[in-house]
């Protein structure tokens, strides 16, 4: 595509996107306001609250920083080649080190955040300078410099970036790009260039370009090909034929209102309450306008007035406790900080806290298979791309006939842990009916079942064909 098709492109999207951008505006000013004040006062803050506890579980369930939530696996193990299942495991603590090493935690947190309130996500992976302590670099690109669009995969490969650099932000992002001249004498740390990077699939990866808009037309600052899309933009949840997701505080956003109304018609008729409302016969001694309504004061009045009298509220305000109880508790369900965050009871039982981890892998099931198509998966192959381009790895490819991708997350491991559950209750079983019934099992074969079920290290299993020689 040529640079004008590209803007051309990007304003039909952006003026599909105009759609969803009030019901975003909405969504962050109840729950992440700006710092300046948005356009609503906040009185309640806990969708506030339950939207960072949700963005920090979503991290910690899906991506655990300093922990290893991938693993790297043969996809055909052919008995005595262990040296395939060793190479993957050594390839997937070389991109774990380089994680760990690089900004992905904190980035990875703001993106969880953007998709927990707007509903969709966008990462953007690039490769570090040599020298650096990593050679991934992650940036959460917000939602509004974001236009997407959908390809007929259905995932979002189709990604516009526009954003405004100054002068010098310009120059270090595209160092040796060909910039015109900038007439008078301007502030270089003016954010006055508006900048659009486009990366759509093409037949082998994806294009990347990069155009400066101005009067006299697009300059082209960028242009290259990705073998992986260096954008990753992931959903919450989609309806049929929308682009951008849904996410859990759009679904709370009426009670959210709600709430916030209560709490400020609360706090009205508290500071009615405190000061309360006053009425006094217009004698000519009494000054309403000097007045101090504090302890110790002396207010004068006429002999024979009433002088100052409270003037008794129509009514109470108590019933708003349980309408905000309930509101509360609707507004922490629907953004699941009853699942994911910290329960409060610490005497619930192994089987109990089980259960509630099985019922909130049900609740997360098709957001979490949704974020592995569209985030998880995407991601390592991005790194492992960056990886091979460098030779720190070796050129393995994830297409499900070389190599698999296996999720060791603590969400990704509940079903995991189930199905060994079930297992080790059929072997329980089959023991128990005798030494016949035992000989039926291969117990080495077993084994490493649950090791690959649990997520067991390569380093703690024999290789098949030792096993059998045993």
């Amino acid at each position: 595509m040529t640079p004008e098709e590209i803007l051309a492109r990007h304003a039909r999207a952006l003026d599909r996107r105009r759609a969803h951008e009030a019901l975003w505006q909405d969504c962050y000013d109840h729950v992440l306001p700006p710092v300046a004040g948005g356009r609503v006062a906040i009185y309640d803050a806990t969708a506030a609250d339950a939207a960072e506890q949700l963005a920090a579980s979503l991290l910690a369930e899906l991506t655990p920083p300093w922990s290893r939530w991938f693993g790297l696996a043969p996809a055909r193990p052919v008995e005595g080649d262990g040296q395939a299942a060793a190479a993957l495991e050594d390839a997937a603590e070389t991109l774990q080190g380089h994680l760990d090493r690089s900004n992905f935690a904190l980035e990875m947190h703001q993106a969880f955040l953007d998709l927990v309130v707007a509903g969709t996500g966008l990462l953007l992976v690039e490769e570090a300078q040599l020298g650096e302590a990593s050679a991934l670099r992650f940036t959460a690109v917000p939602l509004r410099e974001a236009v997407l669009e959908e390809g007929p995969s259905g995932r979002l490969d189709t990604v516009f970036r526009a954003a405004r650099l100054s002068e010098a932000a310009l120059r270090a992002r595209f160092p040796v790009a060909q910039l015109p001249p900038v007439a008078g004498e301007e502030d270089a740390e003016a954010p006055r260039h508006r900048v659009v990077e486009a990366v759509w699939p093409a037949r082998s990866g994806h294009r990347f370009l990069a155009i400066l808009v101005t009067d006299s037309g697009p300059v082209v600052l960028a242009e290259g090909r990705f073998a992986e899309s260096p954008f990753i933009a992931f959903r919450w949840l989609k309806a049929p034929g929308e682009v951008y997701g849904r996410g859990p505080v759009a679904k709370a956003l009426p009670d959210i209102r709600t709430a916030n109304k209560v709490v400020e018609l609360v706090l009205k008729n508290a500071s009615i309450a405190a000061t309360g409302i006053w009425q006094a016969d217009d004698d000519g001694v009494l000054n309403p306008a000097t007045v101090r309504l504090e302890p110790g004061a002396i207010i004068p009045k006429a002999p024979g007035s009433s002088g100052l009298t409270p003037l008794k509220a129509p009514g109470n305000f108590d019933v708003s406790q349980l309408v905000l109880t309930d509101l509360r508790a609707r507004i922490r369900g629907a953004l699941l900080a009853d699942r994911l965050g910290p329960q409060r009871d610490d005497r619930m039982t192994a089987t109990e806290v089980l259960e509630r981890a099985a019922q909130t892998a049900r609740l997360l099931g098709a957001t979490y298979g949704r974020l592995q198509a569209e985030l998880l998966t995407p991601l390592i192959a991005r790194c492992m791309a960056i990886l091979r381009r460098r030779g720190e790895i070796p050129p393995l490819v994830l297409d499900g006939r070389e190599a698999v991708l296996r999720y060791r997350s603590p969400l990704a491991q509940v079903q995991g842990r189930a199905d060994a559950a079930n297992t080790l209750l059929f072997l329980q079983a089959v023991r128990a009916m005798g030494p016949e019934a035992q000989a039926q099992i291969d117990l080495p074969a077993a084994a490493r079942w649950l090791g690959r079920t649990l997520s067991a290290p390569a380093e703690v299993l024999l290789p098949p064909a030792q096993t059998d020689k045993e």
